[in-house]
């Protein structure tokens, strides 16, 4: 099995390397984002280790461009920190798992053989529904093979209603998955989302795919709906 370990901690990627080489893995280093994006494309790497913070490409940088030119090698990426925001980065940008530091090597051997046993990750497929494409791996989306942009959060929420089209889903449940189980902003957060993305995806083509069900939640349409007139 061949490793790619991403770290300007040279001492660390230097125990890293001899404690997996014993372990009868072949490794290669990198010390920066450049560097790894080099080997990365120039070799069949069974799994990548990448570190959060790489002096120039970082880690998570690395990674989205790496998923956006198809290469889908199992990522672990190390965190600086545990905040959710920090592992939301990773995870988003094509990470298959992260283990914050300091961390234990004996963890960190385990996840690396969890994510061999899983295999090569495979290209997400474009989600479809009533006239919307969705790409998870490049973050793009059409109406009718016309792009639409969207922020990220708002890419989070067609993502999530995208994949449960057809169904009614309340409220909470869209703001446990979308935004998190501790959330204590404004619970009406959703309701400003689900309009500012019906002024993306359906406003500006006549369509009314995003629909409100009364005390209930919402509803993104799997069939084509066109508003009259």
């Amino acid at each position: 099995m061949r490793l790619l370990v991403v770290d300007d901690d040279a001492r660390l990627v230097d125990a890293l390397r001899r404690g997996l080489e014993a372990e009868g893995f072949a490794v290669d280093t990198a010390g920066d984002g450049a560097e790894a994006e080099w080997l990365a494309r120039e070799n069949p790497y069974d799994v990548m280790v990448l570190d959060v913070m790489l002096p120039g490409l970082d880690g998570i940088e690395l990674c989205t461009r790496l998923r956006a030119a198809g290469n889908w090698t199992p990522v672990l990426m190390l965190t600086a920190r545990t905040d959710s925001a920090e592992v939301a980065r990773a995870l988003d940008s094509g990470a298959d798992d992260h283990l914050a530091k300091p961390f234990s090597y004996v963890v960190l051997l385990a996840r690396l053989r969890a994510l061999l046993r899983r295999g090569g990750s495979t290209r997400p497929p474009v989600l479809r529904a009533g006239g919307l494409e969705l790409d998870p791996a490049t973050h793009q989306v059409r109406r009718d093979g016309t792009p639409v942009e969207l922020t990220p959060r708002q890419f989070a929420l067609l993502e999530y209603l995208i994949r449960r089209a057809g169904e009614v889903v309340p409220k909470r449940e869209i703001l446990e998955h979308v935004w998190d189980f501790g959330y204590e902003g404004d619970p009406n957060i959703v309701e400003v989302y689900v309009a500012q993305l019906r002024r993306r995806i359906d406003q500006p083509f006549g369509t009314a795919s995003l629909q409100t069900v009364r005390l209930v939640g919402y509803r993104l349409a799997d069939e084509p709906v066109h508003t009259e007139g």
